[in-house]
């Protein structure tokens, strides 16, 4: 399922929502579509319209201000875009810097994305313990990026520069 970036009426980003959820908002006139997919067109019996990559809410909302994304792990694999922070291939799990085994916590900073061989090798050991540096190290993304990370990489890649800017 494609995700499509939700933005404020004052351009700022909200969330994603499912390509679905984008036309039904755009439907019923509670958004606009911003950027669509160049290929990609939705129809019905009676409306034929481009799939929306990026929707701008005709209405602003307001939304509480929030310092940090919330840690998952789904939002680490995303970060790290699904690649190994161990050997760069396709990661699949994520593997604690400083293992729960050692006092580690779900952090930002201190989870990787991993594939489940590195994971496994690893074990219960820091990356100098285990003879494993690190390709990347871990960073904390603001909640803005993190909405645009969850964008998928081709997604990414095509987004205005303006709003692309900050999270590569």
């Amino acid at each position: 399922m494609r995700d499509t970036l939700v933005l404020n009426a004052s351009f700022e980003p909200l969330s994603t929502v499912s390509l679905n959820r984008a036309v039904v908002l755009v439907l019923q006139d509670k958004a606009v579509v911003e950027q669509a997919h160049p290929e990609l067109r939705m129809r019905g019996a009676a409306v034929d319209i481009p799939a929306p990559r990026v929707i701008r809410l005709c209405r602003y909302v307001r939304v509480p201000f929030r310092r940090q994304a919330p840690w998952s792990r789904r939002g680490v694999l995303v970060r790290d875009r699904h690649r190994c922070a161990y050997c760069g291939r396709r990661a699949t799990t994520v593997d604690h810097v400083v293992p729960r085994a050692q006092g580690g916590q779900d952090s930002w900073l201190n989870t990787v994305a991993s594939c489940a061989e590195d994971n496994h090798r690893k074990a219960a050991r820091t990356p100098e313990q285990a003879g494993m540096p690190l390709l990347r190290q871990p960073f904390e993304p603001t909640p803005a990026d993190a909405m645009l990370l969850a964008l998928a990489v081709e997604d990414f890649d095509a987004l205005p520069g303006w709003l692309a800017r900050d999270a590569a």
